[in-house]
């Protein structure tokens, strides 16, 4: 058996084990990088990439559609499946491509195949071909989909989105369960592109919304155009002539049976830290296995091992990821001068129509104990200028703001074009602006953004009365 000595060894080769690998580097520390599954990020094979480019083959199919609307007539509509599935496996092997020709410029010595597994806090064991003696170690293992056991009796028909982008046409029918981004994004997407749709979810979440106002707004706007099960739980699912037969039952335990040509599981991913050897590492753990870890430096309590990205459970998107890779690499790399790195205001994105973007601080964690009296703003997007003009006027904005300082504090919206509304937000919380500074800020017309002018100059007013805001689910204001 081999037997190595390093400096950092960083398990994992996606995004966050990158990042990492290349800051441990950058200290100086001899860096050693494993990866036990194929190289290219979750983000360029199963996750951002591919599910923007079948997003956006929709979002063509959805315009022809509402052409009409506009006095545009386009004549017969056809989505070709097999066209569809093509294109989006030709860019994602692009994307892909990218991600290798990274790998192909990392030495040879640095990067070792196959399944590490701690043997002691500052040893690790390769398959079984190599052992290796860590001063240091960043674990970037990532996650994987949620699979439910109920549904096991579905064989192949049940599958993540980690097989959707390998069919090679479009189904004629999907179950998607989970209403979280991956399931929204995909179940409007494949709707969009003639697919017999149903959205079933356990609870009645949308994405990551938590404000009610919003989450109302969500849900109303997604029944206008998707079956929704929400409340629901899986009993059962079966083969039945190239089919799944899945079976649910309601909120009143009522259950009722329906065939799908698949069954997709959105139901959320798991940190990869299973099978790691990490009770040999000495780590407290928390409930979800995860080895408790300070967010400012990705250290897990006061050891010489750091986490890194969907492994460490916080928050599983990829910008987070990379961030989360470049602080622990470097601590791992100088240690132990550990030092806290940048951690950006918190966004996410749903790339859905609308789309749906939290902020900052959203609703919920405002609510907590403990959190600072804050007031809210609200805009509807029903009348908005721009967007009654572009035919895209859905949606709620609501922003909220710190009595006594003015601080903004964060927002959630489910608007058209939020994926830019909500970056404009996200910069103005980072840099501590009040919101007297963002009203201060140009805007231009007719644009999008008034409606975010609008919101808060409604934050603003009620911060100055000590009120909370409209109720923005019953009453939508426009401009």
């Amino acid at each position: 058996m081999n037997k190595l000595n390093v400096d950092v060894a960083v398990i994992g080769a996606g995004t966050a084990g990158l990042s990492a690998y290349r800051a441990a580097r950058a200290q100086g520390a001899r860096t050693v990088l494993i990866e036990n599954g194929p190289y290219g990020t979750t983000c360029a094979r199963v996750g951002c990439m591919p599910s923007k480019l079948l997003i956006a083959a929709s979002e063509a199919a959805h315009m022809l559609h509402a052409a009409a609307a506009f006095g545009v007539h386009a004549g017969t509509i056809r989505v070709d499946g097999r066209a569809v599935m093509e294109r989006v496996q030709r860019e994602r092997d692009r994307f892909v491509g990218f991600v290798l020709d990274g790998m192909d410029d990392i030495p040879a010595a640095d990067k070792l195949r196959g399944r590490a597994r701690f043997t002691g806090p500052q040893a690790l064991q390769v398959d079984e071909h190599t052992l290796i003696e860590a001063a240091r170690v960043v674990i970037a293992t990532g996650s994987s989909p949620v699979r439910l056991p109920e549904l096991v009796g579905g064989g192949p028909g049940v599958i993540t989105s980690d097989d959707l982008f390998d069919l090679t046409e479009l189904p004629e029918s999907v179950a998607v369960i989970g209403t979280g981004v991956i399931g929204l994004e995909l179940g409007q997407a494949l709707s969009r592109l003639g697919v017999r749709v149903t959205l079933f979810a356990r609870g009645g979440s949308m994405a990551q919304l938590t404000d009610p106002a919003v989450l109302h707004t969500a849900t109303r706007l997604f029944a206008r155009e998707l079956a929704l099960g929400l409340q629901t739980r899986m009993v059962r699912a079966a083969q039945e002539d190239g089919q799944v037969a899945l079976t649910w039952a309601d909120a009143l335990g009522k259950e009722s049976t329906e065939r799908f040509r698949y069954v997709l599981v959105a139901a959320g991913r798991t940190p990869n830290v299973a099978n790691l050897g990490l009770e040999h590492t000495g780590l407290a753990l928390g409930a979800n296995g995860v080895p408790l870890f300070d967010s400012r430096t990705m250290q897990c309590g006061s050891s010489h091992i750091f986490i890194a990205g969907d492994a460490s459970d916080e928050r599983p998107v990829l910008p987070e990821a990379a961030d989360q890779g470049k602080i622990a690499g470097e601590n791992a790399g100088r240690y132990p001068d550990v030092r806290p790195g940048l951690r950006r205001t918190p966004l996410t994105i749903a790339f859905t129509e609308p789309n749906i973007a939290v902020l900052g601080e959203g609703y919920r964690a405002l609510c907590a104990c403990g959190m600072p009296k804050f007031a809210v703003g609200a805009a509807s997007f029903e009348n908005q200028g721009r967007s009654r003009v572009m035919l895209q006027n859905r949606g709620l904005l609501r922003v909220y703001g710190e009595y006594g300082s003015g601080r903004f504090l964060g927002a959630e919206m489910i608007a058209p074009r939020a994926e830019h509304l909500a970056h404009t937000l996200a910069w103005a919380c980072q840099a501590g602006m009040c919101v007297q500074q963002m009203l201060a800020m140009p805007f231009y017309h007719p644009v999008v953004e008034e409606g975010v002018r609008t919101a808060l100059r409604d934050l603003a007013a009620n911060l100055v009365r000590g009120e909370s805001g409209v109720d923005a689910a019953d009453s939508e204001p426009g401009t």
